[in-house]
Formats: structure tokens, sequence, C-alpha cells
């Protein structure tokens, strides 16, 4: 029998995650059975169905009493603030994908876990947390038996980190920089407005703004080897999503631009890498990347040498389906390696308490508070 998945926050990630698993062929792995969110059923589902950067989604989705009907399979949708108030128990459910961007402190998370559930996926970089992950670099690392709440990074470090590894792996790094040139996203505003962030209170859609990312900094979360040698800053521009990371080191071993692109080349191809890291040296855009399930796309084209050891590096990525197909993929390697469920034997208990199933028309909507900060 699959496994059973809910996703708590049904935003731009949890969506897009959502479509992932659905087109993904998991199903005989893991299913998602349900989701928490705050507005009601019939919004979730249009928003589900359209979409402004990524157009319809090609599937039958309905709106029932208890929820979304999607290719005539039910997922249950709840309206619960607090994660302690879900049914998790009671749905049996193994993984909580936790994409509100409200909860990333572990000791929040913990909370799925108190529930009912067996594991938590935070879309985001997290406090705390019990590992963070990024396929393709760390993820044997995982240990299904001390890992509970776990952390898929950010959008902008899954980009960073495989290219940061091949570098290292092929020429060392002694330091590095790094600018994310990244599209804007629903923690900015249309129009200028308070904001916490004063460059960030400036119109999104109008505006390169400046501001602060983590990214370069948690590379040591799965690279340890480059722990203190990185920093970087973010650059939001006017688009709706596609992103690309701006990297220059400073490698222990002099490099040309033909064999820093032939270790990328080798890579892409490699096993451990392959889906995750691509190359290209076509002269392309932005929105040739739109709907890359890849987490980093190098652009041959870009890269630079100066005196043998300072390089620039390009890497495209789409930061929303890029990530959210990451996710998908961190689900399925978290149920492949299983869960220890104990004596618990209520996975065929089903609700009872109708007020725990659907959100009623008009509630206030569950804010995604930045669920992947770059």
């Amino acid at each position: 029998m699959a496994y059973r998945v809910a996703i708590n926050g049904f935003g731009r990630i949890g969506r897009q995650v959502f479509k992932a698993i659905e087109q993904g062929g998991f199903d005989d792995l893991f299913e998602v059975v349900a989701v928490n969110d705050l507005s009601s059923a019939s919004s979730l589902a249009h928003m589900l169905k359209y979409d402004s950067t990524y157009g319809r989604f090609d599937a039958e989705i309905k709106p029932t009493a208890r929820g979304i009907r999607v290719n005539g399979r039910e997922v249950k949708v709840f309206a619960k603030k607090k994660p302690a108030d879900l049914p998790w128990e009671k749905e049996a459910i193994d993984v909580v994908i936790e994409s509100t961007g409200l909860f990333t402190k572990a000791s929040d998370a913990e909370d799925h876990i108190d529930a009912g559930a067996d594991k938590v996926i935070i879309t985001a970089p997290a406090t705390n947390e019990d590992i963070t992950i990024v396929l393709g670099v760390n993820e044997g690392t995982y240990d299904p038996v001390e890992h509970d709440i776990i952390s898929n990074a950010s959008c902008t470090t899954n980009c960073l980190a495989p290219v940061a590894k091949v570098l290292l792996d092929n020429f060392g790094i002694k330091r590095g920089l790094m600018t994310t040139v990244h599209s804007y996203t629903n923690d900015q505003v249309i129009l200028d407005a308070q904001h916490k962030d004063l460059r960030r209170a400036r119109a999104g859609a109008t505006n390169i703004i400046p501001t602060s990312t983590g990214a370069a900094k948690a590379l040591a979360l799965v690279l340890p080897e480059l722990k203190g040698k990185f920093d970087g800053f973010s650059l939001r521009v006017p688009t709706p999503t596609v992103s690309l990371v701006d990297f220059v080191v400073e490698t222990e071993k002099p490099a040309k631009v033909y064999e820093i692109n032939a270790a990328f080349r080798k890579a892409a191809e490699s096993d451990a890498l392959q889906g995750i890291l691509g190359f290209t040296d076509e002269p392309l855009v932005s929105s040739d990347f739109r709907q890359d399930s890849r987490s980093a796309i190098i652009d041959g084209k870009s890269t630079m040498v100066i005196d043998g050891n300072l390089i620039k590096v390009v890497a495209w990525y789409d930061n929303e389906w890029g990530y959210s197909c990451r996710v998908a993929d961190l689900v399925a390697l978290v149920c492949e390696k299983g869960f220890d469920y104990g004596d618990d034997d209520d996975e065929d208990d089903e609700i009872e308490d109708e007020d725990d199933v659907v959100a009623e028309e008009g509630m206030a909507v569950m804010v995604e508070a930045e669920p992947r900060p770059v």
C-alpha cells in the first residue's frame, strides 16, 4: 500500500509540489491524501487548476463536500491554523510537507509529529532541524531513525550546492561569492508598501531589489568543507519565475574554461546528478527554463576564468518548479527508506468530526510567508 502524504499550506510551492507528485509517477510509493489550508476547497481547486505562470494543470479537478477530487481521487481538505490540531493520526499520515513558510522551527514542525505524522519535510531553510538535505549532494547522510524533521533547504541552495560540489570535487575551492538574480516572490509587494525590509517595501514589478540571501552560508549545512568560505546576496527582478546564480570562486587548482565546462557536462550525466544538474551551451534566456525540473542548469557560454584560479559560473533554475520537483523526490527518498510504526494500528480509522474537513467559504487564506527564502 502506498505511503500517505499531507501538504500543510497550499500556496505557490504547496500547489507545485502537488502537481510534481501527480505527474512524477510516484503512485506506487506514495500519494497526497490530504491538504491543510485556511482557504475554501473551491478556491484551492481553482488555484490548482489555473496558474498564471505555468498555465492550466492537465487534470480533472473538482471541489467536493470533503475536499478536492483530482482525476477521480479524493484529497481531503482541512482548515486548521495549528499543526497540533490536525488529524494526522486518524488519517494515518506518514509524511507532512510543511509549505506554509510559517512553521520552519523544529519545535513548531514537531507539532505535526505530535498530531500523528512520522516525518516532516520543511520546504524552506529551517531552525534546529534534524537534517538539511540537498539531493545530489548529501542525501546519503539521511538516517530514517535519527531524522524526523527534514529541511529541503531553499531553491537557491538547491541550485548552488550541486554547482559548488562539482567545483569542489574537481578543482578545490578556497573561497567564493554568489549573487542570485531571483524572480519576485509573495514576500514582496505589487506597489510600494510597508515591509520590515525597506528595499522589499518597494514595488516588486518595477524594480531590481537588492536583498539578503542565506543560500551561500547554508552551503555549509550540506558541504561542511565550505563552512565560512562563502557569502552572497540576492537581486530580486520583475519576472514571475526562473532565476540564476552567478557564482565566483577562487579554486585550489588552475583550470581553463573548457575544463570547467567538461567537468559540469560529465557531472550532469553521472548517476548522482542526472536530473538534478544540467548543462547547456545554447544562447538561452530565462523563459527557456520555465518548468525545468532540474535544480541547476549550467550556462556554458557564461563560464569565465581569470589567471587560472578565479572562476565565474552561471547556473539557471526555475525557483518554483525545479524546487518543487526536489521536494517530491525527497518525499520519495524518505518513503523508500521506510518508517518505524511501532504498534500503531490505526491506518483504517476514518474521520468522524465533520468540522475538521473543508474550510468554509470566505475564511482567511493561510498566508504563505516566503516558503522558499533565497
